[in-house]
């Protein structure tokens, strides 16, 4: 029986917000819905919450006054300026210690500002990563909140009753810091998703046009992977996608036009680590690699005045395979790596205390990037809470020097041939410049200085003394100030 007034409010019955609140229900909490374009309400209730703990609502004011208090109103409609306005469409009808919660795809920055905005009124506020997609949604999604931290205790048993479990019980769902911190969360967990979907799509190039594998084939290799230290939800996909046949019995996937989609939570991780000065190569590849893919017409054209080599492979297929199951492992290992070092960079530059073995746990179950690795990412900041780097946590560290001359291999005959794997060559890349003492960076700060008198640190002086060299006899001892990007 419907009680009278609701656990929680939601704003936005579209894929997401519908099956959320039907996770709510099925959880023992009453829902009261509410959308802008009413009719939807309408076939809410009478569709799928039909004779279920749903209350319909017409008005934000009706919304609000169905809530048991404090009230707690959740937002799942389109980020950016449909937030901001529901927000203030919210606020003259909530009471101080009210709770509003975004767990749309909200850019962090926004959630930082809107924070602080809604505790200027009085109220609380929640911007909360939601990943799973339509079933995470509906059976248990991983869920990032951050915010206001009094709001917690108020919402901690809803989100975590409708989160997912993992094998012990334990909710992918925990408090992960102030304003912003959810959001950030959510967004470099996007960023590490577009770059394991790039080395998969590039494993498929591989084992498809230089092994010149069919889609059975294919299938096969991915279901083994599923069983080893690539067992994760995408490879999970992937398997399932090669075998798929369309109805004339030919591979659907073959049938999907090469252009990629993206909704801009890569970019912001990679704009991010710009901003923060932090390499993340690997997942700005995979931004990157999109936006190439949807230069279809370009790539069309470009296709019949452009050669590369002509593609040969006389190996053996099965251990190549074997080479590439530790190359894609590898460039994974490197993506992750990169995540967590931004995270790291990021609570020192907005003062968040993450708990980075917290949110490996969170990504576990019901996100897209959930696998067995993350339980190794775990116990790799157990063991050390101030990692700098996964590449250094001894387990990873053994890891990644068992596949490097497999990882070079792939990489070296993928290029040979003319088949672009960029996520896995910068992955490479990365690991090689993470390792070496020396870097040719001193050539490149001597060209600074000699074009823009930008100045340079000596190895023989002490860190943090600044040189200028007046390199043509032309120009005079006056530096240029220093400053880091």
């Amino acid at each position: 029986m419907t009680k009278k007034n609701a656990d929680i409010g939601l704003i936005g019955l579209a894929v997401m917000g519908e099956n959320l609140v039907l996770n709510m229900e099925s959880k023992g909490f009453t829902v009261a819905v509410y959308n802008r374009t009413t009719s939807r309400v309408d076939s809410f209730i009478n569709g799928r919450g039909k004779n279920k703990n749903f209350i319909g609502t017409y008005s934000v004011k009706e919304l609000v006054n169905s809530l048991e208090k404090p009230r707690k109103v959740m937002l799942l409609v389109k980020a950016g300026k449909p937030v901001d306005d529901f927000i203030d469409q919210l606020i003259p009808y909530l009471d101080k210690g009210d709770i509003i919660i975004d767990g749309g795809n909200s850019h962090y920055p926004d959630s930082i500002r809107r924070t602080s905005y809604v505790e200027s009124k009085g109220l609380l506020y929640i911007g909360t990563g939601v990943s799973g997609g339509e079933e995470g949604a509906l059976l248990g999604p991983s869920m990032m909140p951050g915010g206001s931290s009094k709001a917690w205790p108020e919402v901690k048993e809803i989100f975590q009753g409708i989160a997912a479990k993992v094998e012990d019980g334990t909710p992918c769902c925990s408090w992960v810091g102030n304003d912003g911190a959810g959001h950030f969360v959510k967004m470099v967990h996007n960023g590490i998703e577009y770059g394991d979907m790039q080395i998969i799509t590039e494993a498929y190039h591989i084992m498809k046009d230089l092994l010149g594998m069919n889609h059975d084939e294919m299938h096969d290799v991915f279901k083994a992977w599923n069983l080893g230290d690539l067992d994760s939800y995408l490879i999970e996909i992937t398997r399932d996608i090669l075998g798929y046949r369309d109805e004339d019995g030919e591979p659907l996937v073959e049938k999907i036009l090469d252009t990629a989609g993206q909704k801009g939570t890569g970019k912001w991780t990679g704009v991010t680590a710009l901003d923060l000065g932090i390499p993340l190569t690997l997942i700005g590849e995979s931004v990157f690699s999109r936006c190439l893919s949807a230069q279809k017409d370009q790539r069309v054209n470009a296709s019949k005045l452009l050669s590369g080599p002509s593609i040969e492979f006389n190996g053996s297929r099965e251990g190549f395979l074997l080479d590439l199951e530790k190359a894609v492992y590898g460039a994974k290992l490197v993506s992750y790596a990169q995540g967590f070092t931004l995270l790291r960079e990021a609570a020192k530059e907005f003062n968040w205390e993450l708990n980075y073995g917290a949110i490996a746990l969170l990504w576990r179950g019901g996100c897209i990037i959930r696998s067995a690795f993350l339980d190794k990412i775990k116990e790799a900041f157990d063991l050390n809470p101030d990692l700098d780097n996964l590449l250094i946590d001894p387990y990873f560290m053994k890891k990644v020097m068992d596949v490097q001359n497999s990882w070079r291999r792939v990489s070296s005959a993928s290029l040979s041939n003319g088949i672009p794997i960029p996520a896995i060559t910068s992955a490479l890349t990365y690991f090689d410049g993470y390792r070496s003492e020396r870097l040719p960076a001193n050539l490149l700060q001597a060209q600074r200085d000699y074009f823009g008198a930008h100045t340079y640190e000596r190895i023989d002086r002490p860190r943090g003394e600044f040189f200028h060299t007046n390199w043509t006899g032309r120009g005079g001892d006056t530096a240029s100030s220093t400053y880091e990007v």
